[in-house]
């Protein structure tokens, strides 16, 4: 697995803290709302997440720790199943018919 520099995970960091505080204070302002967003983009793709908020924990913890100790941090938290998982529970799925399935089958 590739990782990015430090310096550049902590300037991306920075810039993204930056504009949620900027973007908290004038919430109305699109150019401000567009700017936070294409900061929290670059955090995720550098990061390798999907989420904003989840690629900004990430780059704390990869700044936090060494290399070696994040990587293996993401690597228990893949086989332990630590990432979030997408969807409704499975007790709450819906079947293709639009019935509630409790069975978890879907």
């Amino acid at each position: 697995m590739l990782l990015p520099a430090k310096a550049e995970v902590a300037r991306q960091l920075g810039r993204y803290r930056a504009w949620e505080r900027v973007m908290l204070a004038s919430p109305s302002d699109r150019s401000v709302r567009a700017t936070f967003e294409d900061s929290g983009y670059t955090l995720c793709v550098l990061m390798g997440k999907r989420c904003a908020r989840e690629a900004a924990e990430a780059a704390e913890r990869y700044l936090r720790s060494t290399v070696g100790a994040y990587l293996r941090e993401q690597s228990e938290r893949a086989r332990s199943g630590g990432a979030a998982r997408r969807g409704p529970p499975t007790a709450m799925r819906r079947t293709p018919a639009g019935r509630q399935s409790s069975s978890g089958a879907a």
